[in-house]
């Protein structure tokens, strides 16, 4: 398959996280197929909605955002630089991680101390800077567009996301963005499912390299132990 972004992502290890998160979402990276939607008990809006803006991307926390190759790079190198930069870093744990709000939009978070994992993130980000290309300027005026502060700007001039680094927060995105009013029903409903399913700690023992395909969903090209 011919992908014409790449992203690195940390995803649940197969099992009933990654199983409810691609039921939930209506995709499964793993497989690189829909699935039938899970429609839970007390949403307030069709789950097809609720999910639409993060099903593409499947169930993920971000590590180094969505890039295009770089001139000279491939997608070869790219698998071998992720899996030398896997045997080089070590596994983090999260107290565990709670259905939570994020803006407008709902996610899962970690409870407890996020030094290490936050770190492990601007590693891989450094790690792979030298794989993606530059930003248009139509690419930076997108981003802009949204709002960003001067950090966040500075941050997607130099790394191409306004949310790396020091405005990193790791997070599993569960919905796109929804009317606060429907927050607290969402949570719940959620938490319900969501909370038996979360393994207490919480080891981001793994990452995953992924691809997007030319119906812009992502695939999961390999997920790799961290082994240091």
């Amino acid at each position: 398959m011919i992908f014409t972004r790449y992203a690195i992502y940390f995803t649940p290890p197969p099992g009933p996280l990654s199983d409810f998160g691609a039921a939930w979402l209506g995709w499964d990276p793993a497989t690189g197929q829909p699935v039938y939607h899970l429609d839970l008990p007390g949403l307030p809006a069709p789950v097809q909605e609720i999910t639409a803006a993060p099903r593409k991307y499947g169930l993920h926390a971000t590590m180094a955002p969505p890039f295009r190759l770089a001139d000279g790079k491939t997608g070869a190198s790219l698998v071998d630089a992720f899996a030398r930069f896997c045997t080089q870093n070590g596994p983090v744990t999260l107290d565990g991680l709670e259905v939570a709000a994020l803006g407008r939009f709902l996610a899962l978070i970690p409870t407890g101390d996020q030094g290490a994992v936050s770190a492990l993130a601007a590693r891989t980000v450094r790690a792979f800077d030298a794989f993606r290309a530059p930003l248009t300027e139509a690419q930076i005026a997108r981003r802009r567009s949204g709002g960003l502060t001067p950090e966040q700007d500075a941050l997607l001039l130099r790394w191409g996301y306004p949310y790396v680094m020091d405005a990193f927060r790791f997070h599993i995105t569960l919905t796109g963005k929804r009317p606060k009013t429907e927050l607290s029903l969402l949570r719940d409903a959620l938490g319900a499912t969501l909370n038996p399913l979360i393994p207490r700690p919480f080891a981001v023992d793994a990452l995953s390299l992924m691809g997007e395909g030319e119906t812009g969903h992502f695939h999961l090209i390999h997920r790799h132990t961290l082994t240091a």
